[in-house]
């Protein structure tokens, strides 16, 4: 058999292989057909608000993990009284829910008078303020990371949140916490959005034995887009731009006194060579995809080192098209792995096998002598968020997430209003130990893991439910705006309950159709499990 060159049949006898863990897996025992391509982590798009259609800035977060939980709630505005103390959790493998009584509090902090009302998940989202929140994991040097410190990236993340106005004040409270109790994480990237601005913020740890961070943060240009893929990408930076660049008071004397670079060298400080690398090609090809999507005439090469920081796109940009982006696989470029996955019809033509699919399990790609890419849309993602802030609405109106859970090829996302009441019940279920018919999660996951069996023609049946559901919600969201606007002048809890409705309503019907979906393609292909 050719390298990249399978036929149908192939095919077809491998899925068959898998049909018996398939069938276990129907029966409420779905967790045990966890085959997943290995995750590389999470991806990030940031937008600026002159970069997209309506003015909203934007930031996103493609939670690419086998092992972050399910749930998401909104945490409420708190009052603290003078002198108490914030417990502080450490989270060694994954991240654990409110309640979680495996939750270990390693230590405290002192608390604010007020904590802000925010969207937490296995990374929060968004405050009341429509601060919002993406996130890569991005390593970093290993000699970095210290144990010393008291703070990870999911609980900075949460204090964050909880302090912050903006993204601005998001990047010094994260330097007060993390030079007072210690950062002791691997390298991470933040990416903010408040309603003007939007910042690109590199964290990494002090060394070992210390107590402390190194850090560097880049403001995106209004009228440019930037991206985040597991790699470091700070190169040069301008302290004395103020207005887009900031950072630690040890930026460059960290890297002076740990070797990695030396101003007498006459080389210039670059902060992702000097605490990190640029090694990845997983990560540099989705950077790459990414921002030559976004400006093709730039010509990038899908094999460079380093890419612009960020880019002014050839057409201005809505949340629909940071959507299409998330869900690209590499189709159409030499970088699709299903491109040679073809097989003869009964009419005699070469057509691409029925059941090829990007997002195929290592024991497949090594079965088919196929070299793995990792693509930007992930079916590893546990979520996916893109949020908008909005400076013109009231933050309850202009502060929305756009959130998908699973797969966001195969699943649709819709809008959740910060200033909502709570979140429907069953998206405050985790699902990540067992398979549970009232977790949201387990709705759209169980339809995506259906459709890599025969994907080439089940995708068409899961875009035919989930295009519609996002397609609706788009058109409506100018009117729902508009009428919850009308309520707020008058009484805000009004447009609160009026966004909460909606909201809800929404959820359900879509939980409710994919839980019906997933019966759907059971019964339509039953004769191919």
């Amino acid at each position: 058999m050719r390298r990249n060159n399978v036929l149908g049949i192939s095919l077809i006898t491998c899925v068959l292989l898998l049909v018996s863990g398939l069938l276990m897996a129907q029966a409420d025992r779905l967790p045990a057909m966890e085959v997943m391509p290995e995750p590389d982590g999470c991806t990030s798009i940031l937008v600026g608000r002159l970069a997209s259609v309506d003015g909203s800035t934007m930031t996103s977060h493609s939670c690419d993990s086998g092992t972050d939980r399910t749930w998401i709630n909104l945490e409420p505005r708190r009052s603290h009284a003078e002198g108490s103390m914030a417990p502080i959790y450490l989270q060694p493998k994954r991240t654990t829910m409110p309640d979680d009584p495996d939750r270990l509090a390693i230590g405290e902090i002192p608390q604010v008078a007020e904590t802000f009302k925010f969207m937490n998940a296995a990374y929060p989202i968004m405050n009341e303020h429509q601060l919002a929140i993406g996130e890569t994991t991005t390593g970093g040097k290993y000699e970095l990371r210290s144990s010393e410190g008291m703070i990870d990236a999911p609980e900075l993340y949460r204090l964050v949140l909880e302090r912050a106005r903006t993204a601005r004040e998001a990047i010094t409270i994260a330097d007060e916490l993390t030079s007072a109790w210690g950062y002791n994480d691997y390298g991470e990237c933040f990416t903010f959005a408040d309603p003007k601005e939007v910042w690109h913020f590199e964290i990494l740890g002090p060394g070992r034995g210390k107590v402390g961070a190194v850090w560097a943060a880049v403001r995106i240009p209004d009228d440019e887009i930037g991206v985040s893929a597991n790699a470091h990408r700070i190169r040069e930076i301008d302290l004395d731009d103020p207005d887009y660049f900031m950072a630690s008071e040890n930026v460059f004397t960290l890297a002076e006194e740990m070797g990695w670079w030396a101003p007498e060298s006459g080389e210039a400080f670059e902060f992702c060579y000097a605490y990190a690398n640029r090694n990845s090609l997983y990560s540099r090809r989705r950077e790459w995809r990414v921002l030559s999507l976004l400006a093709p005439s730039l010509n990038l090469d899908p094999n460079a080192e380093n890419y612009p920081f960020s880019v002014k796109p050839e057409k201005k940009v809505s949340v629909a098209d940071v959507l299409a982006i998330f869900r690209d696989s590499y189709e159409g470029t030499s970088f699709d792995m299903t491109r040679h996955l073809n097989t003869v019809n009964r009419a005699g033509e070469t057509v691409k096998s029925p059941v090829a699919n990007p997002f195929m399990s290592s024991d497949l790609r090594d079965l088919f002598h196929i070299d793995r890419e990792r693509t930007i849309c992930s079916p590893a993602a546990t979520y996916l968020t893109v949020t908008q802030s909005r400076d013109w609405l009231p933050d309850g109106i202009g502060g929305v997430v756009w959130l998908g859970y699973d797969n966001p090829a195969t699943t649709p996302h819709i809008p959740f209003y910060i200033g909502i009441e709570d979140m429907p019940d069953s998206y405050q279920v985790d699902g990540r130990a067992e398979y549970r018919r009232d977790c949201a999660w387990w709705a759209f996951r169980r339809a995506s893991r259906l459709s890599y069996f025969r994907y080439q023609q089940m995708k068409e049946d899961l875009q035919a439910v989930w295009e519609p559901i996002e397609t609706e919600a788009f058109a409506r969201q100018a009117e729902i705006e508009a009428e919850a606007h009308r309520l707020y002048q008058t009484d805000p809890a009004r447009a609160a309950r009026y966004l909460t409705e909606y909201t809800h309503d929404l959820a359900q019907r879509t939980v409710e159709r994919y839980w019906l979906l997933g019966d759907e393609l059971w019964t339509k292909y039953n004769r191919s499990f």
